[in-house]
């Protein structure tokens, strides 16, 4: 079975830049505590959350194929189970128009994507730019206002109600506590 070790060396042969691979770092946190929740293989969705933007360096000139190469760097290893292929396919299913999420890994996938990067952004406007600053409330304070972290899809997030059964508040708690427990990876 592919390990947590070999998606992160697959991750570092693929993506250099520092803050692409902290991203990939926090969405992993976050889908290893909802595989937690869900009673599901922690590993798998941690491997998942590794290595969902893992082609992100190569393909961000033609977002079409976002994942794409992803799935064809894991096809070409020994022992990825099918379920990781799978998940990551879905995560660009808006560019693409095909694989859109079926269940709950790739729903979580999906909605918490997004919030990883405004849990960070609440993080940088924090005096001290750590993670343990940030608070649930903190989060939902600038959710409120579109024009702070104007790129995060607010409305991904929020299919975590309707897809995953977990209320936003909870959501965001989990993936805020997720972050935290990592927070020296994440530089914050």
């Amino acid at each position: 079975m592919f390990k947590k070790e070999e998606a992160l060396k697959l991750l570092h042969s693929k993506m250099q830049n520092q803050n692409l691979r902290r991203h990939c770092y926090a969405v992993a946190a976050v889908m290893k505590a909802l595989a937690k929740r869900f009673a599901e293989n922690e590993e798998v969705w941690e491997i998942v959350g590794l290595l969902h933007d893992g082609d992100y360096e190569e393909t961000k000139a033609t977002p079409e194929f976002h994942t794409l190469k992803m799935a064809q760097w894991l096809k070409e290893k020994k022992g990825v189970d099918k379920v990781i292929t799978d998940a990551i396919l879905t995560h660009n299913y808006v560019h693409t128009g095909q694989n859109p999420p079926k269940n709950k890994m790739e729903w979580a996938l999906y909605c918490c994507d997004e919030l990883t990067g405004l849990i960070v952004a609440v993080t940088l406007v924090k005096p001290d730019k750590k993670l343990s600053s940030v608070s649930v409330e903190s989060i939902l304070n600038k959710w409120k206002s579109l024009s702070f972290a104007a790129g995060v899809d607010r409305k991904q997030i929020e299919e975590c109600e309707n897809k995953l059964g977990i209320p936003l508040q909870d959501f965001i708690q989990i993936a805020l506590t997720a972050m935290q427990s990592i927070s020296a990876d994440l530089g914050l």
